[in-house]
């Protein structure tokens, strides 16, 4: 009987470097890691993976996902999210608290760990969300099995917005976990959106969403939120960065493991500037707003010199009929989870990021911010949790391809190359060529707190 699984003379992709060799997994966890001859008795024992060709990289974590479950079904749900995320190489995932209800008590937030364990083929992680009288809730988290603590400083959320200033005060005092903040400043984006309600009626066109969602807002909000971590000393991580400005917010581009203040880019913003509107519409409204070339251009820059810790999605799904409504009425948020990675390969394509750059700021940094156990890096002990990526596949997204709930996706019809064939998770081959392998589900993430 075949005792593990090998796979044989990948590209691996980790650490800062590309090199062919083979990984072993037994049972959960990566057991050897071969970079020249591998032992008679350990091609002989295990079950063979070739992989000559494929890039291995260590499965992609994604800190901000909004996967709908409980109580907003009809656009997602934890089971068909996760297995989006898997067809994309994501092996883990922190979700999001404004769901219905929203997780803001510990036995909510309980009540969902317990969905994730039935549902998700991925691993997962779910935020606790702040309101303005919820502290006592928030403080009772366990720092080991819980991701952080999700403050809303702009109402994306309907009345998740945490607006007072003496709340805010007291939450980035007291919390003994990883504050993660979305920043948009609630009194100007309704100042602007006064003045195009004003000038267009509830119809506003599209292109107005970035000038409402402005720089401004999101740059008042931001440094608020820096400002207050750095008075408090807070473990803060500033979450789907949008503009150039706030750039000059995030000084410390030391050692991951060492900064008090993180940050994030979503790959929308990556990809998307505000010329895209007038070809999509509502499909590429998100908050904060996709904005300028200028904007998408700096937060590549700030993402190679690590001013930008992480790259993510805030994988957000809405149907496409809620999608059609008028620009007052359509939500904010996309599908993204599946593609992803292929956004970034893709930006590697066109020469503007390596290979090693998206691992770090995809699998590894993600860890480090979150102090996720054993999971982030392709080494010997750590949990099995990889993905094999035909470099040069080539493949078209479309409505037979896509995986989320929703049916639709802002990329279709886009051409990529390079493909996820196969998802190792926990040392499960869990995705193999489009077939999904239900049999285990993945796990409850723990941190090293």
């Amino acid at each position: 009987m075949k005792q593990g699984t090998l796979i044989k003379d990948a590209i691996i992709v980790n650490e800062g470097i590309e090199v062919e060799g083979s990984v072993l997994i037994e049972g959960r966890h990566i057991a050897k890691i071969f970079l020249s001859e591998i032992p008679d008795d350990v091609l002989k024992s295990s079950q063979i993976n070739e992989a000559k060709g494929k890039y291995l990289i260590p499965g992609i974590i994604d800190d901000q996902v909004h996967f709908r479950e409980p109580g907003l079904t009809h656009k997602a749900d934890i089971y068909t999210e996760a297995k989006a995320a898997i067809a994309g190489g994501v092996t883990s995932f922190m979700e999001m608290p404004n769901t219905s209800p929203q997780t803001t008590t510990q036995k909510l937030l309980e009540e969902k760990y317990i969905l994730g364990s039935q549902k998700s083929l991925a691993n997962f992680s779910f935020y606790i969300g702040a309101t303005n009288d919820n502290i006592e809730e928030l403080l009772k988290t366990d720092p080991k099995n819980v991701c952080g603590i999700k403050i809303f400083m702009g109402a994306s959320t309907g009345n998740m917005l945490v607006d007072n200033p003496e709340t805010l005060e007291q939450i980035f005092k007291r919390a003994k976990l990883l504050i993660a903040v979305h920043c948009e400043d609630e009194p100007t984006i309704r100042k602007n959106t006064s003045i195009y309600l004003e000038k267009y009626g509830d119809d506003i066109p599209i292109a107005c969403h970035p000038l409402i969602r402005s720089e401004e807002a999101c740059y008042l909000s931001s440094s608020y939120a820096v400002h207050l971590a750095q008075k408090h000393n807070t473990r803060l991580h500033v979450l789907h960065l949008s503009t150039a400005k706030e750039m000059d917010l995030f000084t410390d581009k030391g050692k991951i493991g060492k900064k008090r203040i993180t940050s994030e880019v979503c790959v929308h913003h990556l990809w998307f500037d505000d010329h895209d509107y007038e070809r999509l519409g509502n499909k590429i409204k998100w908050n904060p707003a996709i904005k300028t070339r200028y904007d998408k251009e700096k937060l590549l820059e700030a993402l190679l010199n690590n001013t930008l810790d992480v790259i993510a999605t805030d994988h957000a799904p809405h149907t496409l009929e809620e999608k059609g409504h008028t620009y007052i009425k359509a939500p904010s948020g996309g599908p993204l989870v599946q593609h992803s990675l292929n956004v970034m390969l893709e930006l590697h394509h066109q020469g503007k990021i390596s290979l090693e750059k998206i691992v770090q700021k995809m699998s590894h940094h993600p860890a480090e911010i979150f102090q996720v156990n054993k999971r982030g890096y392709i080494r010997e002990g750590y949990f099995a949790d990889l993905a094999l990526i035909d470099p040069k596949r080539e493949w078209t997204v479309s409505k037979d391809n896509i995986l989320y709930k929703c049916g639709w996706s802002p990329f279709e019809g886009q051409k990529f190359t390079g493909k996820v064939t196969q998802t190792f998770v926990n040392g499960n081959l869990v995705y193999d060529e489009g077939i999904f392998n239900e049999d285990t589900k993945g796990m409850r993430l723990e941190f090293n707190r």
